[in-house]
């Protein structure tokens, strides 16, 4: 990987990943340790995976292993959070509960992770000195607002509890960036997808739970009427842009949020037929439409000049090379 052509060959940097056994942590960690960097990961095992990290070190030399600690525990936790931030230069925090439907179910708990447990990993690493904090926030920030493409500074009213906890984070970053003089880099995911994102979740994302629908022979849901649209992005786009972030030394991004996605449209109908063509033959079971679920927005599209401009970042995957290689790598585990 190219990421790393900020750091001096055979540099060691020490990185804290919160979320590192979840879908976009355990590609950042994969990442990092692949390019030798020192890794603490920290997860709960609440929504991330123990074979995602397996699978990680199966492929690492013992040396690379050796870069690698992990801690089991939980970003409620304010002494592990302190703990677990000393003596490191970079933090990509990924720790969260995802989901629009499971905010709206359970807001509470939404609250105590995303928001309580944002500000315990921010504050312990502004007090232990961390060098850069780069977390994940979402577009959901983007709520009822009907503008296209979305632009960092226009966003509207939050339509759940999901959106009101990252739309907080940001604050929080913003905050801290201003009054502790620390480099804080928010990041607005808009509907990652890649390897290792789980299909059997009760709140799985689309493009995991379609993909191994059609490779069981069976239907694919569709919530509304196909027309939704969507900026998807390959997890790999994801991974370059919080390296960058973590790496910059452009003193105007401290502080800021920036759109991550590949920058175009796609809808669910038209999703659904490239799926079907990257999985090959298959049986010829139609979707099925079903009501729009709430909380959802209709169009997603992303300005993504900011982070261009401002971080350096380039999406090399498209959404269409991007979803050839994830269902390869779904049809190769669902072979073993």
């Amino acid at each position: 990987m190219s990421n790393f052509s900020s750091l001096k060959e055979g540099q060691k940097k020490a990185w804290l990943v919160t979320g590192c056994a979840g879908f976009i942590g355990s590609n950042l960690l994969e990442a990092l340790l692949k390019n030798d960097q020192v890794v603490i990961g920290l997860d709960n095992f609440s929504t991330g995976k123990k074979n995602n990290i397996e699978d990680i070190l199966a492929f690492l030399t013992e040396e690379q292993i050796k870069n690698f600690t992990f801690v089991e525990g939980d970003i409620r936790d304010n002494k592990l959070c302190h703990e677990v931030t000393k003596n490191v230069d970079y933090v990509l925090h990924q720790a969260a509960l995802g989901s629009v439907p499971r905010s709206l179910k359970d807001p509470i708990t939404t609250n105590e992770v995303n928001v309580s447990g944002f500000l315990n990993v921010l504050s312990a690493s502004q007090e232990n000195k961390v060098s850069r904090f780069v977390y994940a926030s979402s577009s959901a920030v983007y709520g009822d607002s009907r503008a296209l493409p979305k632009s960092e500074n226009k966003i509207g009213k939050p339509l759940s509890p999901y959106a009101v906890s990252k739309r907080t984070n940001e604050l929080y970053g913003e905050v801290f960036s201003r009054c502790y003089s620390m480099p804080t880099f928010g990041l607005r995911y808009f509907n990652v997808f890649g390897p290792r994102q789980d299909p059997e979740s009760v709140y799985a994302a689309v493009i995991p739970l379609w993909i191994m629908a059609l490779l069981r022979d069976q239907p694919c849901y569709i919530n509304g009427d196909g027309s939704h649209s969507r900026d998807f992005c390959y997890v790999n786009n994801v991974v370059e842009a919080n390296i960058k972030a973590a790496l910059t030394q452009n003193p105007q991004t401290y502080g800021q949020v920036f759109n991550i996605a590949f920058g175009k449209q796609t809808t669910l109908q038209e999703l659904y037929s490239l799926t079907k063509e990257h999985i090959g033959p298959v049986k010829e079971l139609q979707p099925i439409y079903r009501e729009e679920r709430p909380g959802d927005v209709k169009h997603s599209l992303a300005n993504i000049d900011q982070a261009k401009t401002l971080l350096g970042y380039d999406p090399k995957y498209s959404f269409e090379e991007g979803l050839r290689l994830t269902v390869e790598w779904f049809k190769e585990k669902n072979k073993a």
